[in-house]
C-alpha cells in the first residue's frame, strides 16, 4: 500500500472513531461531560476541545497552507457542545481530500511552515502526518476510558474491536 492510500485510510478511520465517540458522548449528561475526570486536559469537553485545536486548527492549517495560525493548544476553544461536535466531525472530513491531493513525491519530503511565533520549522512529511493521526488515537482512547470508567463502555473504539474488524470503516 503507498503512502496516500495508507494516510487515506488512516484518514477515515479517524472520521469513523470521530463519529463513534462522539456518539458516546452524546449521552452523557453534562455533568459528566464537564467533570474533572483526571484526563491531561480535565473533562471530556476540555479533551475534545483539545482534539479540535491540535488535528484541525493547528496541523490541518499547517499541512494545508504551511502555516500555524495563533491558538492556545489547552484553550476551549468551543463552549458549546452540540457546535463542537459538528466542527470535529467537519474537521476530520478534511483530511481525506487533502491527502488525496498530494503528489506521490511528497511523501518522501518535509513539511515546512511557519509557527506561531514567527520561525520556520521543517519536519519529516509522512512522520509527522503519522503523529497528527496517533495524537488524536491517544486523546480519543483517554475518552473511551473515562466512558468507560463512568459506566458507559465503547467497545467499537478499543484497539481489540480494531484488530477484530480490519474493514470497519
Amino acid at each position: 500500500m503507498d503512502a496516500a492510500a495508507h494516510f487515506g485510510q488512516l484518514a477515515r478511520y479517524n472520521v469513523w472513531a470521530t463519529e463513534r465517540l462522539l456518539r458516546a458522548v452524546d449521552a452523557l449528561p453534562e455533568a459528566d461531560y464537564r467533570r474533572d475526570l483526571g484526563l491531561f486536559f480535565r473533562s471530556i469537553h476540555g479533551t475534545l476541545s483539545h482534539l479540535l485545536v491540535g488535528e484541525h486548527l493547528l496541523w490541518f492549517v499547517r499541512f494545508a497552507e504551511g502555516s500555524s495560525p495563533r491558538v492556545a493548544l489547552d484553550a476551549e476553544v468551543e463552549s458549546d457542545r452540540a457546535h463542537l461536535a459538528s466542527r470535529l466531525r467537519e474537521g476530520a472530513a478534511r483530511w481525506e481530500p487533502l491527502i488525496a491531493g498530494w503528489p506521490a513525491q511528497r511523501w518522501d519530503g518535509v513539511l515546512s511552515y511557519t509557527t506561531m511565533r514567527g520561525t520556520s520549522a521543517t519536519l519529516p512529511f509522512a512522520a509527522t502526518l503519522a503523529h497528527v493521526f496517533n495524537h488524536g488515537t491517544h486523546h480519543r482512547g483517554q475518552i473511551t476510558a473515562a466512558l468507560t470508567a463512568l459506566g458507559q463502555p465503547c467497545p467499537e473504539l478499543d484497539l481489540v474491536y480494531f484488530l477484530q474488524n480490519p474493514h470497519t470503516p
